[in-house]
């Protein structure tokens, strides 16, 4: 595939802005993944692209051990972007990549990779996986609680990473892989070897000292913050998630 029609595929992802801002995704998310992968990784990909993505992703550098947050931190500086914007480039940029090398080179990217992006490598293997915005999310949690975003934002960390505290690691991880990249970092703070088992009254005054707000306010907006996650995974997911916590915590948790 040359530059061209790769670049046409990008433009029909993101489906604003034309070839330009096609391109630019394309240079910002390319160089970044360069930065990210080994130099035998990005040799692999060059084999199999054009000669101007050739040079996007050369690197003579060690890979730089990254998470997907630092990774699209980059390609939104890059591009001159906000982060959502620069998460649905990205996305694009990964799936006219999957059209255009082979499905070897991209198992090989993916195991050079971390599991949070788990999202963007769905888009290169060509099973796309929706994922709710952030900005979306957290305006959903902002309209249930009465905040405005900033005040959301904290809401949902707090919620998030007390919940990371007391569900298993794999139950973590699938949440990441289901989440935008923005609301990764509470689950990656929360996450422990194991569950932390607690009462219902540990768990919202945990939320409400990292909210900084009392327990009648941090257990109104922990369930604004759960409502949104019924809303924003599939279903079993979300099933898969309550169904660890006791039955103390239905009073404010949304039934699945």
């Amino acid at each position: 595939m040359d530059d061209e029609q790769f670049i046409k595929i990008v433009e029909q992802r993101i489906g604003q802005g034309g070839a330009q801002a096609a391109g630019r995704a394309v240079e910002a998310t390319l160089r970044t993944l360069s930065e990210r992968l080994s130099k035998g990784q990005s040799r692999d990909l060059m084999g199999e692209v054009s000669p101007e993505m050739m040079r996007l992703l050369h690197t003579e550098s060690d890979p730089e051990p990254f998470d997907a947050a630092e990774f699209l931190r980059r390609v939104a500086e890059r591009e001159g972007v906000d982060h959502e914007t620069a998460d649905r480039h990205a996305r694009a940029v990964f799936w006219a990549l999957g059209q255009t090398v082979s499905p070897d080179a991209i198992a090989d990217m993916t195991a050079d990779l971390p599991h949070d992006f788990a999202p963007l490598v769905a888009e290169a293997q060509r099973r796309r996986v929706d994922i709710v915005p952030a900005g979306r999310f957290l305006d959903a949690v902002a309209e249930r609680a009465g905040l405005h975003r900033a005040g959301a934002h904290r809401a949902t960390e707090a919620a998030l990473e007390t919940l990371a505290e007391r569900i298993t690691p794999g139950e973590v991880e699938d949440l990441i892989n289901r989440l935008p990249v923005q609301l990764h970092a509470p689950l990656k703070r929360g996450v422990s070897a194991k569950a932390t088992r607690m009462p219902v009254e540990e768990f919202v005054l945990r939320i409400a000292e990292r909210e900084n707000v009392s327990p009648e306010v941090a257990r109104e907006h922990a369930r604004a913050v759960f409502m949104t996650l019924r809303e924003s995974i599939p279903s079993e997911e979300f099933f898969d998630v309550t169904a660890q916590l006791p039955s103390d915590y239905a009073a404010f948790l949304p039934h699945s």
